[in-house]
């Protein structure tokens, strides 16, 4: 599944508000669907590379021997998920939900994006 198919894919999601792919490297973002005047796709991936950075800084400066699943982040209408794809062939990049808290499923949301993170190639 392309970068496009994928990310149409995440937004089926029930709630689903928006959904990106980013380089955490550069802080761009490689693909985009949904958002809103309230939601700049973009500008979120940017910053969310910040919060992506840190965590796997601290991961290291503690020597942990393992790897970030998903960053969860709750809002008190939202929820953003910060899902690093698992292939290292690939780069450096993540998937980012925007969920409507009102309306999601978290875990089911979750369970969505692993799904789609296993089908997408790029």
């Amino acid at each position: 599944m392309n970068i496009d198919e994928a990310l149409r894919d995440a937004m089926t999601v029930e709630g689903a508000v928006g959904v990106s792919l980013v380089d955490y490297d550069s802080g761009m973002t490689l693909g985009a669907q949904g958002g809103n005047a309230l939601l700049d796709l973009e500008a979120a991936g940017a910053g969310n590379t910040e919060v992506m950075r840190a965590k796997l800084r601290t991961i290291a400066s503690l020597q942990l021997d393992d790897t970030i699943e998903d960053i969860l982040i709750t809002l008190q209408r939202q929820y953003h998920i910060i899902r690093p794809l698992s292939d290292v062939l690939v780069g450096r990049l993540f998937l980012y939900l925007v969920l409507d808290r009102g309306r999601a499923n978290l875990a089911l949301a979750r369970h969505h994006l692993r799904r789609v993170e296993q089908k997408l190639t790029v």
